[in-house]
């Protein structure tokens, strides 16, 4: 079976998945080419699978985003950018959507199967693919708007009814987004729709030297082996509740005089990193609540998972998170808003715990119970790693999908 998988975005959880999947489903026997950008972030990883790296995008992470604008001149600049450079950028996307249309429609394979599909036009592209007779799939990581609201965002999310159509099958991350999924896009056929779990994410490297290198990480940080870690980690969006998470560590903080909250990861252009500043400086906790605001590259990540107490996910709205399955693969239980799949993954009092969302006291008392309890903080973390090595395995994942594509593939 010849399947290729369009990945547009060359770094980041997206290209992590990809690659996660595209190694196991050819462990099982497929044959996989995976297309992508210029700038591959894991072309150095051991491949399995054929890469075709012909997309020429831009950089997922901009590094300009680390530092919060100075005063309104330059907000009002950045702004003016910002929008001459979606421009060009869709001009841009544009060329290359023609460029991998003609590339796939040419090339023929079995099963064309997407990640995310970020804007609703696209789907005149996937239409005729579809009409070119190619079978399109897609793992659908996510079907809302997050980042923006009001009446275009309503409008953009009903307009993408163009883009599902295109899918002779669409994958979902957990029951509770096949349901929602299926109740917010009706008039797409139950049929088409699957449910598959989140893969894992063993895919960072643990160097033999970690316990060194998580020493290193204290002294950039500022920490001793006292202090307890609560740490946020991921791109930083307004979906993902960090206000709430920064109001409640002013309680945990409180409660336990060694804790420390590290927010990792890099925002985007919706992100006030000046009102999150303000923020700790009102609840007086500058001293305690550290900012490192950049894309961290993938021979970072197990260091500071490893020096990690807990992964806090405060989440305001989300279909499902990459973030829990990197601390569950590093052995870290996770304190999760109750929003999306994360029910269907965190099994509460076991791998974490489960609070609801824009709750700042429930959340502050669940990190408390974890960091104040040492065994069981350890015992958490080990249940984690074994989902993580178990229900979260690429194996069945893989197989349940060739599965699905077989059937498809003898249909015609």
């Amino acid at each position: 079976m010849k399947i290729f998988v369009v990945e547009p975005r060359s770094a980041g959880g997206m290209i992590h998945y990809a690659y996660q999947l595209c190694q196991a489903m050819s462990a099982e026997g497929a044959d996989v080419t995976l297309i992508t950008g210029q700038d591959y972030e894991l072309e150095k990883y051991p491949h399995n699978f054929t890469i075709n790296r012909f997309l020429k995008l831009w950089p997922l992470s901009d590094p300009r985003l680390t530092r919060p604008p100075r005063n309104k001149l330059e907000s009002i600049l950045r702004k003016i950018f910002w929008t001459g450079r979606r421009g060009i950028r869709a001009v841009r996307l544009l060329i290359q959507l023609v460029r991998q249309t003609n590339y796939l429609v040419h090339a023929r394979p079995d099963v064309v199967q997407f990640g995310e599909v970020e804007f609703p036009f696209e789907g005149f592209f996937l239409q005729y693919m579809k009409w070119r007779g190619l079978k399109l799939a897609q793992v659908c990581h996510e079907f809302e708007s997050r980042e923006t609201q009001g009446i275009m965002a309503h409008l953009a999310d009903r307009m993408k009814v163009i883009v599902y159509e295109s899918f002779d099958i669409l994958f979902l991350h957990g029951a509770s987004n096949l349901e929602k999924f299926n109740s917010l896009y009706p008039m797409i056929p139950r049929e088409r729709l699957r449910e598959i779990v989140h893969g894992n994410e063993q895919i960072f490297p643990q160097p033999p030297d970690i316990e060194a290198q998580s020493t290193a990480l204290q002294e950039k940080y500022g920490l001793d082996d006292t202090n307890r870690l609560v740490l946020f980690f991921g791109t930083l969006t307004p979906s993902k509740g960090i206000p709430e998470l920064i109001k409640a560590f002013g309680e945990v903080y409180a409660q336990n005089q060694s804790a420390r909250l590290l927010i990792a990861g890099m925002p985007t252009k919706y992100m006030d990193m000046n009102t999150l500043s303000r923020q700790v400086d009102e609840l007086r906790l500058q001293k305690v609540v550290i900012f490192d605001s950049r894309y961290l590259a993938m021979e970072e990540i197990a260091p500071l998972m490893h020096r990690a107490d807990v992964v806090v996910l405060p989440y305001l709205s989300s279909s499902q998170s990459g973030a829990i399955q990197v601390a569950y693969s590093s052995g870290r239980p996770v304190v999760a808003t109750n929003v999306g799949a994360f029910p269907d993954v965190v099994d509460e009092g076991l791998s974490g715990f489960l609070v609801p969302p824009g709750a700042p006291q429930e959340l502050g008392d669940a990190i408390v119970k974890i960091i104040n309890d040492k065994e069981r903080a350890a015992e958490m973390g080990r249940y984690a790693k074994r989902l993580s090595e178990t229900k979260f395995a690429w194996p069945p994942i893989a197989r349940n999908i060739l599965e699905v594509y077989a059937s498809q593939i003898k249909e015609t």
